[in-house]
């Protein structure tokens, strides 16, 4: 149970930092920012264990720049597609 809402809250706070990255205005409501910002920290961790950079010995900022990265693609694809499905 605490695993699935440690999972939310990263995705809230990586689709956030998402957002801030992007230019301009992303109209997604929050809970599919969260869910955009967890499904990029999954596939981060994905391709971070593909590529063989999952754990080293210290932060793992490759895995958690992946993660950002995928968090970043996913909003930047679905939030334009999101408004212009809203405004019909």
């Amino acid at each position: 149970m605490f695993q699935l809402l440690w999972i939310l809250l990263i995705g809230f706070v990586l689709g956030l930092i998402a957002k801030l990255l992007l230019r301009g205005p992303q109209a997604i409501p929050w809970w599919l920012t969260m869910l955009l910002g967890a499904a990029g920290a999954w596939l981060g961790n994905a391709v971070s264990g593909w590529v063989g950079v999952r754990n080293t010995s210290g932060i793992d900022w490759i895995r958690h720049l992946l993660q950002l990265g995928f968090a970043v693609a996913l909003i930047g694809i679905v939030a334009p597609a999101w408004s212009t499905r809203r405004s019909r």
